[in-house]
């Protein structure tokens, strides 16, 4: 199988966002927290000048050049959820039986009452960093806030 002698992705890095990387531990901190990720990848990850980060890659396959992408991308998503956070929202679409949704604890956990028309209460305790409102202006629907991407989504 042939081998790329060199390949690298670079990464821009916006003001008030410090990275910070120690073996292969990634630390974003920015505005709206700070977020810490290992990645067990055969990447190497610098950051240049504090303006840019790079993933780089020597004597690699085709399956090991695409985890440079993919390292590069998952730093990006750190530093958009430290800048700008995500937002997800979600609607509750029933046909027969009206799901009701319950924020309690502060926004901590999540009550679905009558799915699919059990009698069970399904709570869902969110992961930290992640908190979740009801939406005012829009009729069964809930938002998920919160800086990491993987809690936020998972949610």
């Amino acid at each position: 199988m042939p081998r790329q002698i060199h390949h690298e992705y670079f990464t821009d890095i916006p003001e008030h966002v410090y990275i910070s990387i120690k073996h292969k531990s990634v630390t974003v901190k920015g505005p709206k927290g700070s977020l810490t990720r290992f990645f067990n990848s055969p990447c190497d990850i610098t950051v240049i000048d504090g303006k840019k980060v790079k993933v780089e890659m020597w004597f690699s396959t085709k399956k090991q050049r695409a985890a440079v992408r993919t390292v590069s991308s998952h730093i990006a998503n750190m530093i958009k959820g430290v800048t700008k956070g995500f937002l997800y929202k979600m609607r509750m679409v029933y046909a027969h039986f009206p799901i009701t949704v319950n924020v309690e604890n502060a926004g901590k956990t999540v009550e679905i009452r009558n799915f699919l028309g059990e009698k069970i209460v399904r709570t869902v305790a969110l992961p930290e960093g992640v908190k979740c409102i009801k939406s005012k202006d829009v009729k069964d629907q809930i938002e998920l806030i919160g800086a990491d991407i993987r809690h936020v989504s998972q949610s």
